[in-house]
């Protein structure tokens, strides 16, 4: 039981997790039972069981998922986080509960499910659900069936959505197990309960045997309406009204109107798939329809009968078939067709319901028309046809149609249409039957009920009955005025024995109707087949009899009948018509068929064609394809040729590869002969339904290609796409669509019917299946590249989501051009080469809106419609004007036919109602939309008198003109506006109101046209009489028209103009057209325009008019109110007018307005040095403040008179602050005009500026600092110095703002901030920002210290005021403060200064709290992990401080010095972060600006340095001449621009924002693609990839776990990753600056990503996956290989190391390291195997074998082993020589491993060495073989060697040190003073190195690379302590002994400015050198300090004097100074004359 006590004591949800099924038992108890206990939903337990839910419900235990199961159902009922386990929860209770044999179980996983939807999560439970029926376990087939019954029965249908439940049930009828059948018929039963008869007809078709079952249970079905028993968490109100109900008394009808809420009516006709006919009517259907034989006739109107039974149609085009059947109505002879047609177009309307109504007026005439047939039989049909047509319109479309046959002469005519009359009223509402309507046919029907015959009268009585039961005596009795008492009586009998269809029970439905446009929607009618009587036996026989059709109601698909739009519409669209010949031919008999074939195909072919056997099949079909390609074109019988493959086995063939050759051959037919419709006919279906197929769908689709090219897309297309939606396969359905898609882009868009498209597009967007619609919107992508906008408004009625889809989808199209067609130009017009393509093109978007479908609309307005508009009572305007809205909302695209509408319509424009002329106005808006550029015809006649309007007194009126003209000029463009003296006229009218708003209107459009008309020039002089207005509004806005007249017209001819006015105007006005000279924009662009052309036309800036309305609407509306609203309207004006370069002031109806046009800062001389007296003085208050007092506003304001315009004063001093706002906005606009004002008054506006701070109004605060923006810029362009007056009266009130809650204000805020320094001395600035850290606000203090940090890092410790120490003390107390970022900024901040600084900063600390200082400890060690990520930080925070720097580079200042040091430190900031190969590594800079001010004081401050071996360098014979390059005095000048902008963009790979990620790197990704610009990204690799991995980290962790996002987001973003880090490892050179650290993390990111469950999950996961694969062996391959291989071995150690990575991590590790190894012997010679041995030395250290044997698996020691065999194979027994970085040989196993290796591979060769001891060293076993001199010869071989300097000192040390008493005197006699001094300090450097400080890692060292470029450097002595990960950190008095030795050496001091080149780009922050440029900066700096060292021969050896940017390098003991100086004096000789 010792196991029992273990996990008793675990937490619940560690028990509940445990591999114990008793303690998960007993955990799952424990949890029911807190579940039971914690009342607060919203509880944080809950949030701990997330992810254990789903495993409660699938334990493996049955006993323990009883339980689990329980506490599951308990805890979705009450936690509020349970609908998050939705999904899984249900799958697993659907796959693990429902087939457990427990009853139990069940049960409680059908509760779990209904709780679920209860907790509004039914679609996600009825999902699973859905899928569970597909499982192969009939018992979860059964459980799931029986779970959505009861959901159904307890929440009701309108809960449970029924027609996916519906669609899968015939499958569940079919099914074998008995049980599944039973359940199913149980759930029918169900469903009948709900919606009654509209479950028939989808169930039509199951067993007949069950169908009966079926119908007897649905006889027992209680007919009481159902009620819903159990509610939804939101329903709670209704659950309480139930429960009510329930206690009075059961069901009694309680319910009333309630019982309509619970069931919704549900259509029958909603539940049915919708069925294509148009494609299935017999081929022969038209020729037949016209035959002379009445037989032939009726066998195609049979066909046709038949197949409209459907109860629904799929839409098309029917116009074809209507027309055909309203001929036959019409004209035909035999009643009994009559009839038959009559019955073929009642189907039409029941199955095609609304969509059938555009057909609805052609057919209504002929049938009224027909009623004069007497045989009841025809007339009963004709009464249906003519019932179901109206159901599918409204009356008032067919009113004039019926009104016009009431006077027929024909009794029987007229007794009918009054039948008809009476039954369409029945179906109408008191909405949907006004006045309007009645009073016409009231009219009609009273003559009926006076008529001669009796049967008429009787039909006018029912009909005017059924109008007054309907509308209302009220609405009725006015037209009955004139009726005797005994007809009315007569009527209102009728009336009584109407029944309406919207009767008492559907009341409820009717009304929610009635909002509706649309009239009498059927939706609330039983069944599709409700005729006149709608009794409930004729509604159940209805669809009994429609859908019993539909099995055999389909005919054997053959080919399709060219349709007329078809096959027409190819011609008559393209521009090409002449040359497109009709492509068909007669159909040939199968007989025909086979002789013509069997004189072209071998005999053989022709017999094995049918052939049992498929290779036989195959046989036949490889001869037939050999015939084919050998047949001439002229020869081919391509009919008969396709008719014998369609022959038997056909289409249906089972062999693959038989289907491929078939689909091959039909391709080559259509490409090789000529190949007509027909033949193609014969083909399509057969393609179509293999389109799909996974092995022959490409063949599939090039056979359709072949086709298209052939018959031409747009008739193909047709055919193909209406076959695949006749189908019900969703695969070819998506397939087809994909095919179109493509077949666009290479065919083009000329001629394609997009009407008939689009309806197919709308069924695929409807579809279940995902692919389908996917592949819809992918079409309507491609089709969107060539319609453009329009396209939209097809689909403005769907859903909303996937209204976005397509949205999203158009987005990505925008700006993409339509690719050139490649396809289908050949043979259709041949010759026109490009020219006609470009022809083609370009047609294609004018006539994108000839595409969309339009409608006539002339014939419905009427000569009446037209007398109403113009009636005298403005009612019956405004019912005519109704009308024609209701007509263009039906239309929505038009034919530009509008008959007499135009000229009504102008009078209105005038009307003395303005609510008409408004209403016209949006009639005329609403015209310009649906006829398109069509609408041009009419400018003149309805555009201009719009125009007029704009006049108009009334304020919305205007607004209204202005949209309806911006409409207008959208669709017709601006030429038509400006053709003629129309516009000039309208300007010359005198109305303010007119001027104003016409000028406006004409300054937005003119600045987008190209070029105008030249009629223009007559508007001139009314814009001259204009800018002299009294009305100051209409001269301003002719002031900012002025410039684009101008840009149109030219300078001369507007100066030409003036001739006429008088002379003080002509001065004026000539001024000003001076002024606007300046201000003249640039014509636009030609390419502008064409980009649009898509639009249709319109300007090219499309989207201006809505914005720009917008604004115009904002200055006008407002003009006419009180005066604060002007101000405000002014501002806004003047602000986005600012914009376009116009200068405004616009303060409307000021009676001084001609003083605006001075300055607004009056200069006043020695103005400011008097106030600062005066404040000195004490003579006023000093500015100093908590809260402005109106003393302090009263003095401010007095100070001001003097320098400020008055009128600005006046705003600036204004109470309202939308005044503030506005005098902001003149600031901001005179700013650059009045830059010495500004200056001159700066000292007020900036207490002015205090003042804003003050005020709570945001948008005056933003203003506020957008200004401040400005005008700090603007300063420091000016090299302008704050004064201590202006700082200290403006900066605390600034910093005052860092604490805003809006992050938008402290980001400008810091921003400014940052700008001031360059104006204010940093060190100034600090003691600001430390009283800020004081404050109460909390935020405050944290931007506070963040600043201060930013500070100390950009200018040095010397901004640390009063003292360092003081400072740092002073930040330190903010560690202990309570607000949580106040910690963070502070502890950020002392980690900033101990960057700069190093470990002084604890002394300057001083004493910290122990938690304090701890945390401190922790917070610099993690800084110190990610050194890289500092710079990537300060590149994102601190863009500002890298502006306008290329302008002050070279610039000396005015001014202190410190401020040259600010500046200094502008400049270094700019230089790049990790610099590229010209740059000073940062360890090799002097800080020149601060030697220059150096006075002896400057402390000592040493950065972390890289440690180099300075002496190495001395030696001249060492130094590869080549190399050396000086560097370029004016390096800086050229490259701090790129590297920062590199530095920006690279910081934003990084972003959180997916957008701006993956700009950033595409914009990477360009300079990378581009050889001459790649070079610029050297040295900025690593930075690069620590901001890719960190992306992908980003990803990982927080995007993919976001639901919200976009997946496909994700997938873009990684495609861009990869994409971009491919090109980057393609180039070497740049793939080879990867440094170790940076590689191991980004392999890292990289198998994590490849390992990333949810990633594969994605659409294109795969893909991603691939392209990972891809860059991770480009990084293997391109990446410096000592680096990858290094971080290979760490990554793989530390993947060992963790528990929590995965087996698979390592093994993907591993598999890296293989390939490695592979490379290896080609990669040997380039590789530090020093490094490498170490890396491998320590891993062993960590990993002995012991260790890695107990691993799981044996891979890490057999890659080990491998690893080690290969280095020993490829370098023999040297690779003992490699052991050189490895400090004590015994920690690992390595060596006696090489040894052992050695051995072997030496005994196998019979060369085997005895003496091979573990442990014994190379020299060891050297001294055992030869002799002492042999070994010293070879050590000093090496050393004088190139490559093998440091291995041979380390040897000779490690000889000496074995061998004290060895004599290497006689080896250094022969050789040279230098070669004998540089063998010393070689050892005593060693000896150092070994003895004093341990071994330092090499992780950031200088690669391997450098032994063959440059001076050889002991590799492992190379480190920055910043990545020093394995040795101890080494403190800043070390560097600085050392330093001091190096300053003697080098005779180094303080040199002066000028004679040194200007090496401005210092960093501020030490960053990993790349190597190469630091050797070479090396060379350069010494060349440097030779120059100096010659010119200043004193020393001074003072230790203050050095400083933190000097030299580092890691000597060793220091020697005598003196002794060392005349030494290098002579090395530098040697080096100078070896130089030369």
């Amino acid at each position: 039981m010792g196991d029992d006590s273990e996990w008793m004591k675990l937490p619940i949800d560690q028990k509940c997790e445990h591999k114990l099924w008793k303690a998960r038992l007993n955990g799952y108890e424990e949890a029911l039972k807190l579940f039971q206990k914690i009342d607060d939903e919203k509880s944080p337990e809950w949030s701990k069981y997330l992810g254990l839910i789903k495993k409660f419900v699938t334990d493996s235990n049955a006993v323990a998922q009883l339980k689990g199961l329980e506490a599951a159902l308990a805890y979705v009922e009450n936690a509020h986080v349970a609908g998050k386990t939705t999904g899984e929860v249900a799958s697993g209770v659907v796959n693990k509960v429902f087939n457990q044999p427990k009853a139990r179980a069940k049960e409680l996983g059908l509760d779990i499910c209904l709780m679920y939807i209860e907790i509004e999560k039914g679609e996600v439970i009825q999902e699973e659900l859905l899928k569970g029926l597909d499982n192969k376990n009939p018992k979860i087939i059964v459980a799931c069936i029986e779970t959505l019954r009861k959901a159904l029965s307890e929440f009701g249908s309108k809960i449970i959505s029924l027609k996916p439940i519906i669609k899968v049930l015939p499958k569940l009828f079919e099914s074998r197990e008995k049980a599944v059948r039973d359940e199913a018929k149980l759930l029918a039963v169900e469903i009948y309960r709900w919606i009654r008869d509209a479950l028939r007809p989808p169930l039509q078709n199951i067993n007949s045997v069950q169908l009966k079952e079926l119908e007897e249970e649905w006889i027992k079905v209680s007919s009481a309406v159902p009620r819903q028993t159990r509610f939804l968490r939101s329903q709670q109100e209704l659950k309480a009204k139930f429960e009510q109900q329930q206690a009075v008394g059961g069901d009694a009808d309680g319910g009333g109107d309630d019982e309509e809420e619970t069931v919704p009516q549900v259509d029958a006709y909603e539940l049915l798939e919708a069925v294509e006919i148009l494609s299935k009517l017999p081929k022969d259907f038209y020729e037949k329809i016209e035959a002379k034989k009445w037989q032939e006739r009726k066998e195609a109107l049979e066909a046709v009968e038949l197949l409209v039974k459907n109860p629904k149609l799929e839409s098309g085009d029917y116009a074809d078939l209507v027309k055909v059947l309203k001929k036959v109505v019409g004209k035909d002879t035999n009643v009994m067709l009559v009839a038959l047609a009559a019955k073929c177009l009642a189907g039409l309307a029941t199955g095609l319901r609304k969509k059938f109504g555009q057909y609805a007026g052609h057919v209504v005439p002929t049938i009224l028309e027909k009623f004069k047939e007497k045989k009841p039989q025809v007339v009963q049909a004709l009464q249906e046809a003519i019932d179901a047509i109206f159901l599918t319109t409204t009356l008032q479309n067919l009113s004039e149609d019926i009104l016009a046959v009431m006077d027929n002469k024909n009794p029987t005519i007229k007794q009918q249409t009054s039948l008809f009359i009476a039954r369409s009223f029945r179906h109408c509402t008191p909405s949907t039957l006004p006045k309007s309507l009645l009073k016409p046919f009231c009219a009609a029907l009273l003559k009926h009920i006076n008529d001669s015959a009796p049967e008429v009268r009787d039909a006018g009585f029912e009909a005017l009955g059924t109008a007054l039961k309907v509308a209302g005596e009220k609405a009725v009795n006015p037209f009955l005025a004139d009726v005797d008492k005994l007809k009315l009586d007569r009527i209102k009998e009728c009336a009584e024995k109407v029944e309406l269809v919207y009767g008492k029970k559907t009341g409820g439905a009717a009304e929610k109707r009635e909002g509706k446009p649309v009239a009498g929607k059927t939706a609330a009618l039983p069944g599709p087949g409700a005729d006149k009587e709608t009794k409930d036996a004729a509604t159940k026989a209805g669809p009994l009899k429609k859908a019993s059709a539909v099995k055999s109601g389909v005919p054997p698909k053959k080919g399709k009948p060219a349709t007329a739009a078809g096959a027409g519409g190819a011609g008559a669209k393209g521009k090409k018509g002449p040359e497109t010949k009709e492509i068909f031919e007669s159909e040939l008999s199968m007989e025909v068929c086979e002789e013509k074939a069997a004189a072209v195909l071998p005999a053989s072919c022709i017999q094995q064609l049918d052939s049992g056997n498929w290779k036989e099949r195959l046989a036949c079909m490889e001869e037939f394809q050999k015939a084919v390609e050998l047949m001439e074109r002229s020869e081919m019988p391509c009919q008969a040729l396709v008719r014998m493959l369609a022959k038997k086995p056909g289409w249906k063939e089972t062999n693959f590869q038989v289907m491929q050759m078939k689909l091959h051959i039909v391709a080559l037919i259509a490409q090789k002969g000529n190949f007509s419709k027909t033949s193609a006919q014969v083909v399509l279906d057969g393609l179509v339904d293999k389109v799909g197929d996974v092995k022959c769908g490409s063949n599939a689709k090039e056979a359709m290609t072949a086709i298209a090219e052939a018959c031409q897309l747009p008739w193909t297309a047709e055919q193909v796409v209406a076959t695949a939606f006749s189908q019900k396969n969703p695969k070819n359905q998506s397939e087809t669509l994909n095919w179109l898609s493509n077949a666009i882009k290479e065919f083009g868009f000329s001629g394609l019917n997009v009407k008939a498209f689009i309806s197919n597009v709308k069924t695929a967007l409807a579809a279940t299946n995902p692919a389908v619609r996917t592949s819809a919107i992918t079409l309507l992508g491609v089709m969107y590249l060539y319609v453009g906008p329009p396209l939209r408004m097809f689909f403005e009625d769907e859903k909303p989501a996937l209204l976005s889809q397509i949205d999203a989808e158009f987005e990505k199209m925008q700006g993409q051009t339509a690719p050139t067609p490649t396809r289908g130009i050949s043979r259709h017009s041949a010759g026109g080469g490009d020219d006609a393509e470009e022809e083609e093109q370009e047609e294609v978007g004018n006539d994108v809106v000839d595409l969309l479908p339009r409608t006539d609309i002339g014939d419905k307005i009427t000569a009446e419609l037209v007398s109403k508009i113009g009636d005298k009572n403005w009612k019956i305007r405004k019912e005519g004007l109704d009308e024609v809205t209701s007509i263009l909302n039906e239309a929505k695209f038009i034919h530009p036919n509008i008959g007499e509408l135009p000229a009504a319509l102008k009078n209105r424009l005038n009307d003395s109602n303005k609510i008409l002329v408004q209403q016209t106005l949006s009639i005329l808006q609403q015209l310009a939309t649906a006829m398109g550029p069509n609408i041009k015809q009419h400018v003149k006649n309805l555009g201009i008198p719009v125009i007029t309007v704009l006049g108009d007194s009334k304020n919305n009126v205007r607004a209204a003109a202005l949209a309806t003209v911006n409409a207008w000029a959208e669709q017709t463009g601006m030429k038509e506006w400006l053709e003629g003296e129309d516009l000039s006229e309208e300007l010359k009218k005198e109305n303010p109101f007119l001027r104003q708003e016409l000028l406006g209107w004409l300054a937005e459009k003119l600045p987008t046209l190209r070029s105008v008309p030249s009629d223009l020039l007559l508007c001139v002089p009314h814009l001259y009489s204009c800018l002299e207005d009294r009305n100051g509004d209409v001269r301003k806005k002719a002031q900012d028209a002025l410039p684009f007249f101008m840009m149109h017209l030219g300078f001369e001819k507007m100066a030409k103009a003036t001739g006429k006015l008088k002379p003080t105007s002509k001065d004026q006005v000539l001024a000003m057209l001076e002024k606007a000279k300046t201000n003249m924009p640039a014509k636009p662009a030609p390419p502008a325009k064409s980009s649009s052309r898509v639009v249709g036309g319109t300007a090219p800036a499309k989207f201006q008019p809505g914005s720009a309305f917008a604004d115009d609407l904002g200055s006008n509306t407002m003009e006419s109110k009180p005066d604060p609203k002007k101000a405000k309207a002014g501002g806004l004006s003047s602000k986005t007018k600012g914009v376009q370069g116009k200068k405004v002031l616009s303060k409307p109806n000021l009676k001084e307005d001609d003083d605006k046009s001075g300055p607004i800062f009056i200069i006043v001389p020695n103005g400011k040095e008097q106030r600062m007296k005066e404040e000195k003085g004490l003579k006023v208050l000093k500015w100093n403040f908590t809260t402005p007092r109106d003393e302090y506003i009263e003095q401010l304001k007095t100070q001001m008179s003097t320098c400020v315009a008055k009128w600005l004063q006046d705003e600036m001093f204004h109470a309202d602050f939308q005044h503030h706002n506005k005098a902001l906005a003149v600031m901001i606009e005179h700013f650059e005009s009045e830059k010495d004002g500004v200056i001159s008054c700066l000292d007020l506006i900036l207490k002015w500026l205090t003042l804003r701070f003050f005020d709570t109004n945001t948008s005056v605060l933003m203003k506020t600092l957008e200004y401040l923006k400005l005008l700090f810029n603007m300063l420091s362009q000016e090299e302008y110095h704050l004064t201590e007056n202006e700082a200290s009266s403006f900066i605390p009130y600034l910093i005052l703002k860092v604490g805003e809650p809006k992050d938008v204000i402290r980001k400008d805020v810091r921003a400014i901030l940052n700008r001031m320094c360059l104006i204010y001395p940093a060190s100034k600035m600090f003691p600001f920002i430390m009283e800020g850290t004081k404050s109460k606000n909390s935020k405050q203090r944290a931007e506070c210290l963040e600043e201060l940090g930013c500070l100390v890092e950009s200018y040095g410790m010397n901004v640390c005021q009063p003292t360092p120490g003081k400072a740092l003390k002073e930040m330190a107390t903010h560690i202990g403060d309570r607000d949580n970022t106040v910690r963070n900024a502070a502890l950020n901040t002392i980690v900033t200064v101990y960057n700069v600084h190093g470990d002084q900063v604890f002394k300057l600390i001083g004493n910290l709290s122990e938690k304090d200082m701890s945390m401190l400890e922790e917070r610099i060690k993690r800084s110190a992990k990610r050194p890289s990520a500092a710079p990537v930080r300060q590149a994102e925070e601190k863009p500002q401080r890298t502006q306008n720097i290329s302008a002050n580079a070279g610039m000396m200042r005015k001014g202190p010095a410190e401020d040259m040091s600010s500046k200094l430190n502008q400049n270094r900031n700019m230089g790049s972060h990790s610099e590229t190969t010209h740059t000073v590594p940062r360890e090799f800079q002097l800080d020149l600006d601060e030697i220059e001010n150096d006075n002896g004081t400057v402390r000592c401050e040493m950065p972390a340095l890289v440690q180099h071996k300075l002496d190495d360098i001395f030696e001249p014979v060492l130094i590869p001449e080549p190399k050396i390059r000086a560097v370029s005095p004016h390096f800086d000048d050229m490259h701090s621009n790129t590297a920062s902008t590199i530095n920006f963009v690279i910081s934003q790979v990084a972003s959180g924002d997916i957008n701006t990620s993956i700009q950033a790197l595409t914009q990477i990704d360009e300079v990378l693609k581009q050889e001459d610009k790649a070079e610029a990204m050297s040295g900025h690799i690593d930075q690069f990839l620590i901001a890719t991995f960190m992306q992908l980290r980003l990803i990982y962790n927080t995007h993919m776990a976001d639901e919200k996002l976009d997946k496909d987001e994700i997938v873009r973003l990684y495609s861009c990753i990869i994409g971009s880090m491919i090109t980057l490892f393609q180039i070497e050179s740049l793939a080879r600056e990867a440094s170790t650290g940076v590689l191991k993390d980004l392999m890292h990111g990289l198998i994590t990503l490849m390992l990333d469950s949810r990633v594969e999950d994605l659409e294109e996961g795969e893909q991603v996956i691939r392209s990972v694969n891809l860059l991770v062996v480009k990084v293997l391959e391109k990446s410096d290989q000592t680096n990858i291989l290094s971080a290979l071995l760490v990554l793989l150690q530390d993947s060992l190391l963790a528990t929590a990575s995965s087996p698979k991590f390592s093994e993907l590790v591993m598999k890296c390291l293989w390939r490695m190894v592979r490379l290896l012997p080609e990669t040997i010679n380039s590789i530090n195997l020093d490094r490498i041995l170490l890396d491998i030395h320590i891993f062993m250290k960590v990993f002995p074998k012991e260790k890695l044997k107990q691993c799981k698996s044996d891979f890490p020691i057999r890659t080990l082993k491998t690893l080690l065999h290969t280095l020993c194979k490829l370098k023999g027994p040297k690779i003992l020589d490699h052991l050189t970085m490895i400090d004590n040989k015994n920690e690992s196993e390595l060596e006696a491993h090489l040894c052992r290796v050695m051995k072997h591979s030496m005994d196998q060769s019979g060369k085997a060495d005895k003496d091979t001891e573990k442990g014994a060293s190379r020299i060891e076993e050297k001294a055992s073989k030869a002799k002492v001199n042999d070994i010293l010869a070879e050590i000093f071989k090496k050393i004088g060697s190139k490559e093998n300097t440091k291995e041979g000192l380390a040897e000779l040390y490690e000889y000496k040190k074995k061998y004290s008493d060895a004599d290497i005197e006689p080896f250094l006699k022969n050789s040279s003073q230098f070669f004998q001094s540089y063998v010393e300090r070689g050892l005593r450097l060693i000896e150092t190195e070994r003895e004093g400080k341990g071994r330092i890692a090499p992780s950031t060292g200088i690669s391997s690379q450098m032994e063959g470029t440059c001076v050889p450097v002991s590799t492992h002595t190379v480190s920055s302590s910043i990545g020093n990960t394995n040795g101890e950190e080494v403190g800043p008095s070390v560097y600085l002994e050392r330093l001091k030795i190096l300053r003697q050496r080098c005779g180094l001091d303080n040199a002066k400015q000028e004679d040194r080149p200007p090496l401005t780009s210092l960093l501020s922050k030490p960053t990993l050198p790349t190597v190469a440029s630091s050797t070479d900066m090396l060379h350069s700096k010494l060349s440097q300090l030779r120059e100096s060292r010659e010119q200043y021969q004193h020393l001074d050896l003072d230790c203050n004097q050095t400083h933190s940017s000097g030299i580092g390098t890691t000597l060793a003991s220091p020697s005598s100074a003196a002794a060392n100086i005349d030494d290098l004096k002579k090395r530098l000789e040697r080096i100078k004359s070896s130089r030369k």
